[in-house]
């Protein structure tokens, strides 16, 4: 090694941030592993290389010690004090031992380290960057898919869509570009590992955020995302600004603006509600587009019974549960749906066993008066 090889280290350092110190260090550290593979020693050796002209020192150390039981690593007292009467007990005497040939070897083995910390250093640097970015927006290229899993190519690493991540019904080719939701980022021996998902709420939550303008500046706020991906989305949404229409930001000009998260959801139905800190009027928006007669709530056990018209009760459940479904991740209560014919009937009978509860107790009543 030379002069020139200190300044590339140097380079190094300044373009991606690898510590030259570190960087030496572990050169001499495998230097030290290859002195003693090629030149069969068992050998106490110590490299160095010196850090402004690069030249490579090879120093075999022995401890000064009483009584030597290891001749490669040991030198009695008195052998020490024939080199340098200075030397005492635990002193180290290093011998400088460098091969002629060893300039080709140190080159191999640094090129070697060298390549090996660049990787290291920006596999750590990839992943520095993608850790801070969980919860975010990203667009990529879909580069490959191997059984269920697809792998997007997002730049300076490769992403990973699973299976479970995926939406029934979307269709996923090769070289299409798409928009993903950063789930979560994991170190691993070959790299960092970005999870990414197409199914997750916070989706349509950042999609939102890049369609509508009222939200990046913060005057609109999603509250919250209930979603069944693929298929219906139902979102909260709320101002602090009372000249501000929080749904219809969302919505945006002949619907332009939710029409383009649907689109980019491939047709994914979404509703936006208006948010409120009033639980009754939460979890009525919430089953949007069904009527509302009435909510009865129990706060203690957080769920809510609700009344519809008659007409309206299939509206409200949904199909197959859906819409009271998604109403109940959106509000955090237990939504019972009752049809107005229900309610009644539900009513009378509370009525009638209330009566005969009255009934059997004044007859109790009047057989301990006899």
């Amino acid at each position: 090694m030379n002069k020139e090889f200190i300044e590339a280290i140097n380079e190094l350092e300044r373009e991606r941030g690898i510590s030259k110190e570190m960087l030496i260090d572990a050169i001499e550290s495998a230097l030290v592993s290859a002195y003693k593979k090629n030149y069969g020693t068992a050998q106490n050796v110590r490299v160095n290389i010196d850090r402004e002209l690069g030249d490579i020192d090879v120093f075999m150390r022995r401890d000064v010690v009483e009584e030597v039981f290891d001749p490669f690593g040991e030198v009695s007292l008195e052998d020490a004090q024939e080199i340098d009467p200075e030397y005492e007990l635990g002193d180290v005497i290093e011998y400088q031992v460098t091969p002629r040939d060893f300039g080709r070897i140190a080159a191999q083995t640094a090129k070697q380290v060298v390549v090996q910390r660049i990787r290291e250093a920006e596999r750590g640097m990839v992943f520095d960057e993608y850790i801070g970015r969980q919860g975010e927006l990203i667009t990529g290229l879909i580069q490959r898919i191997s059984n269920d899993t697809i792998f997007i190519n997002m730049g300076r690493t490769e992403g990973i869509l699973s299976a479970n991540e995926q939406v029934r019904g979307e269709r996923y080719d090769v070289n299409k570009r798409i928009k993903l939701y950063i789930m979560d980022v994991r170190r691993n021996a070959k790299g960092p590992q970005v999870f990414l998902s197409r199914s997750h709420p916070g989706l349509v939550k950042r999609l939102f955020e890049l369609e509508v303008p009222e939200i990046q500046d913060g005057v609109v706020e999603i509250k919250n995302v209930a979603r069944e991906a693929g298929s219906r989305t139902k979102m909260a949404v709320w101002s602090e600004d009372p000249n501000v229409d929080p749904v219809g930001s969302c919505v945006g000009p002949r619907g332009t603006r939710v029409q383009a998260v649907v689109d980019e959801l491939f047709g994914e139905k979404i509703d936006i509600i208006n948010w409120s800190e009033d639980p009754e009027l939460l979890i009525e928006s919430a089953l949007s587009p069904a009527k509302v007669e009435q909510v009865i709530l129990a706060e203690e056990e957080k769920s809510a019974v609700v009344i519809v018209p008659d007409y309206q009760l299939s509206l409200a459940i949904g199909k197959e549960g859906q819409n009271v479904r998604l109403a109940a991740k959106l509000c955090g209560w237990k939504i019972d749906i009752k049809s107005h014919s229900q309610w009644l009937a539900a009513a009378e009978q509370m009525e009638e066993e209330d009566f005969e509860d009255d009934f059997v107790e004044e007859e109790a009543a009047e057989t301990v008066e006899e």
